[in-house]
């Protein structure tokens, strides 16, 4: 496989079938992240795409699903997305489901028809990094998008049946930001109502701009119950209008969580109310299994 730099996917990926289309992220700005620095976007010959398909479709093992990296797949033309779709399909018959990354600006530049044809294609999900609800932090932060833009996003791809995973990022206002951050996610994320929804929890990555910050002092992250706190407050202004499942079970998380909301909500709230009021680091993942 022509895999070039680190190929990034999401965690329910893992047994998908796994090409990569671009290189990069197309924003590529994100003071937190550190995964594309040095690359500059774009998309991979499409020659050297299908031979990749190609290899992967003889392993012989059946796919059922089949995701398209790295970031921002979904900025692409239309046309060029749905050959390689067809051509995977024809490779691969038994793939039936497609998944890429899609930022706020992609998937405004796609107009409802085009999701459509996309989705009759057989793309299936689109996993979307909205952050944070706040305003000043995705100033901050450098995200390129703004609640509002995220709203409008949220409701183009739900209205075209392509499932919307987002995930955002606790931890991602600091100290001085920590509440305004996690109530105005919690807000965001029930106004969209995504049919899933992930809290990552922030990891200081040396090649970034927030790494910077903290070192300078100028950037504090909240200590683990402080995180959790965050994410007991995202739970608790959460208030979404369809079943959404919830997950912070990332490997940078403290603590594993897994709920449908609303049903579960209540639940969760009770038990991350009692891990926080005991302070018992034994009940939460130790720091060296944290990881990106």
């Amino acid at each position: 496989m022509d895999y070039i730099g680190h190929v990034i996917r999401p965690p329910s990926e893992a047994y998908s079938m796994i090409i990569q289309v671009t290189v990069g992220c197309s924003h590529n700005q994100c003071t937190f992240c550190g995964t594309y620095k040095g690359q500059k976007f774009r998309l991979k010959d499409i020659s050297t795409v299908k031979r990749d398909i190609d290899e992967a479709s003889s392993y012989g093992y059946d796919f059922t699903k089949a995701f398209f990296a790295d970031g921002d797949v979904l900025i692409l033309p239309t046309e060029t997305l749905l050959d390689l779709m067809a051509y995977t399909k024809k490779k691969s018959p038994s793939v039936q489901r497609f998944g890429v990354y899609g930022n706020t600006k992609a998937i405004l530049k796609k107009t409802p028809a085009e999701l459509k044809e996309l989705k009759d294609a057989g793309l299936g999900i689109i996993y979307q990094g909205i952050e944070s609800g706040n305003k000043d932090v995705l100033r901050h932060i450098r995200k390129g998008a703004f609640p509002h833009k995220m709203i409008e996003t949220a409701y183009k791809v739900i209205d075209s049946g392509i499932l919307l995973s987002q995930t955002v990022l606790l931890g991602l206002g600091g100290q001085d930001m920590t509440r305004e951050h996690a109530i105005d996610t919690g807000k965001l994320l029930g106004e969209m109502s995504p049919d899933y929804a992930s809290a990552l929890t922030v990891m200081l990555l040396p090649n970034t701009k927030l790494w910077q910050e903290a070192q300078e002092g100028t950037f504090r992250l909240p200590d683990k119950f402080g995180l959790l706190k965050e994410l007991q407050l995202i739970i608790e202004n959460m208030d979404v209008k369809r079943q959404c499942y919830f997950t912070s079970n990332h490997a940078s998380n403290y603590l594993p969580i897994r709920a449908e909301l609303p049903r579960d909500k209540n639940a969760v709230l009770k038990m991350l109310h009692k891990v926080i009021s005991k302070r018992d680091e034994s009940m939460l993942k130790p720091e060296f299994l944290r990881a990106l």
